[in-house]
């Protein structure tokens, strides 16, 4: 079953749309103090140059690029993907602009930064670093990227969620749904909305993007909910007999569960990962 990513937005992208947040996050890193959003350059790949290298946020402020990223599961191969961002990025941003001029071309200075929030523990920050992928390590490696990973779970990196109103704002509206769900409340999302708005918790933008945060909070937690199913049969070693069985009832249970959250047909069908086969047998199709 192959992850269809380009489903996989989420609420933080949607709030670095905004140069006034992305502005805010970018000083609370780099304890700077620029205060005019106009300053900040977004910088949006073009439909149709990747449908798989997409990040969150790539912005330039000052000739210094800033890629982000945010993930509810730790991925090792951050820096490898950052990577793959930035080489993107760079080619639709050099353009026509000739490599072989006997002038020296300048870029943005490139900074790569993941936000993580998901519940499994992790340290406050860390470093990666795209030589631990080399098949044979070298102690001078020859390209070399890190990409600093910070923790904006609540009870980690309180330094910086202090620093930064949106992160902190973010966080709290996070840990309200995760409340609403875990207490199995019904529609947690909207739940979490409401209340947020009426604590003033990112108020604005709850108010005036609701809907996208809603479908999009819907099909974050969906594809949560597959991959801890996923992770469940993977660690059934051994027990092959009914693997298969067991793979299409999972995506049957997934495909039903969007369909009753309200999404489309496409999107439940993009998000189970399941075939027109396999509904056209339930009676689905």
């Amino acid at each position: 079953m192959v992850e269809n990513r380009e489903y996989k937005s989420d609420v933080f992208s949607m709030l670095m749309e905004d140069k006034a947040y992305a502005l805010q996050v970018y000083n609370a890193l780099n304890e700077s103090f620029y205060d005019e959003p106009d300053q900040v350059e977004m910088h949006v790949l073009e439909k149709g140059i990747s449908l798989s290298v997409r990040n969150d946020a790539a912005f330039i402020i000052d000739m210094n690029l800033s890629i982000y990223e945010h993930q509810s599961t730790f991925n090792p191969n951050m820096p490898l993907r950052s990577l793959q961002y930035f080489v993107t990025i760079l080619d639709e941003m050099l353009g026509k602009k000739d490599l072989y001029s006997r002038k020296l071309i300048r870029i943005p200075t490139p900074h790569f930064a993941v936000f993580y929030n998901g519940t499994e523990k992790r340290p406050r920050r860390e470093v990666l670093k795209l030589s631990a992928s080399y098949a044979k390590p070298t102690e001078e490696p020859e390209l070399e990227l890190t990409c600093t990973v910070y923790n904006i779970n609540p009870d980690q990196d309180k330094e910086l969620l202090q620093t930064c109103e949106v992160l902190d704002e973010y966080m709290q509206f996070i840990k309200t749904v995760r409340k609403n769900e875990a207490a199995g409340i019904e529609s947690p999302v909207e739940r979490a909305i409401d209340e947020c708005i009426r604590n003033h918790i990112l108020e604005k933008f709850l108010r005036e993007r609701r809907t996208e945060v809603l479908r999009t909070m819907t099909i974050d937690m969906t594809f949560e909910r597959r991959e801890q199913l996923i992770r469940e049969e993977e660690r059934e070693e051994g027990r092959e007999e009914g693997r298969e069985e067991g793979r299409k009832e999972m995506m049957l249970e997934i495909y039903k569960n969007c369909i009753n959250r309200g999404l489309s047909r496409d999107d439940a069908i993009a998000i189970s990962g399941i075939t027109e086969e396999l509904l056209k047998q339930n009676g689905l199709s």
